[in-house]
């Protein structure tokens, strides 16, 4: 399993506890260190069947100073993932990719459902 995430969230820090008192093992990728690139992003965006917009995170600072709530609807899917791939900080998280099973972000009941 490969974990990404920022070592710095709280959201992140819950997520890698959980999978520690689950007995996983993953492999941690720090999101803002190694970015995942727009084609790792668009691998996990489809084999997480999440819309496009919940790629994104939506409460960073980036995403605020862009305006991005403004300017996504107009972009393109790629244009959306190249953004995507510029920057970690821009990209939801944890990622947890487990082969075909891709969860963004932390919901602890979703997560419990992948060890089923």
């Amino acid at each position: 399993m490969l974990f990404v995430c920022y070592p710095k969230c709280s959201t992140c820090m819950k997520a890698k506890k959980w999978l520690e008192q689950a007995g996983k093992e993953f492999e941690i990728r720090n999101i803002k260190e190694d970015n995942p690139t727009s084609d790792e992003l668009r691998d996990w965006w489809k084999k997480s069947g999440q819309p496009l917009k919940k790629i994104f995170n939506t409460s960073g600072k980036i995403y605020k100073e862009m305006n991005l709530k403004e300017r996504l609807p107009q972009m393109s899917e790629e244009e959306q993932l190249s953004l995507l791939g510029t920057d970690g900080m821009l990209v939801k998280r944890p990622i947890l990719v487990d082969g075909d099973r891709v969860l963004i972000g932390f919901r602890e009941k979703e997560w419990e459902k992948m060890e089923q």
